[in-house]
């Protein structure tokens, strides 16, 4: 075999080897989503692109303000949304705004959502079971989320965002908010 041989044998090792790392990458850690639909404005407008993180809920349970992307298996739509209600914890959305009832708030507490921009609509009241999320759009008179189809299993979640890719005006990562609850 000479050089060219070599060189051709050589190029299709790395090819190869690189077309598993990155299907690899792409299916099992890190999977990209397109959004569509205003349910997440203004905090993701329609045609961003995102980066969801599959790995880290492999270690630890989602948390209350993480946006996720979830498998809503009636319709198998996938949908992006924000974590509001926990586990076990009770939610209330009533009178434009969220309540909370947990073992810390048996009162409830208001969840102060700095983030949105208009008022919460609808009016719903809901037990989550022990590995249940009440999940909710950003803009919430254009979101369908769970005030509609109810809570979501923990098994439905695909992932949470990490990065905005695109538009490259808006390239970020994200963190949740702090709720103080």
């Amino acid at each position: 075999m000479g050089k060219l041989g070599i060189l051709l044998l050589e190029f299709i090792k790395i090819a190869v080897l690189a077309g598993i790392t990155i299907g690899f990458v792409r299916y099992f850690l890190f999977k990209p989503f397109y959004v569509k639909g205003q349910s997440m404005e203004p905090t993701f407008e329609e045609r961003d692109y995102l980066i969801i993180d599959e790995l880290s809920y492999r270690f630890h349970e989602p948390s209350r303000g993480d946006v996720i992307v979830l498998h809503y298996r009636p319709s198998d739509d996938y949908y992006l949304k924000r974590i509001i209600g926990l586990p076990g914890e009770r939610i209330k959305v009533d009178g434009n705004k969220v309540v909370i009832y947990n073992e810390a708030h048996p009162q409830g507490m208001v969840l102060p959502e700095g983030y949105l921009t208009e008022a919460t609509p609808g009016s719903v009241t809901i037990t989550l079971g022990n590995d249940q999320f009440f999940v909710m759009g950003d803009n919430r008179d254009a979101s369908f989320d769970s005030r509609r189809f109810g809570a979501i299993d923990r098994d439905d979640v695909v992932g949470r965002v990490w990065v905005r890719g695109w538009p490259f005006s808006r390239v970020s990562t994200f963190s949740r908010p702090s709720y103080n609850l």
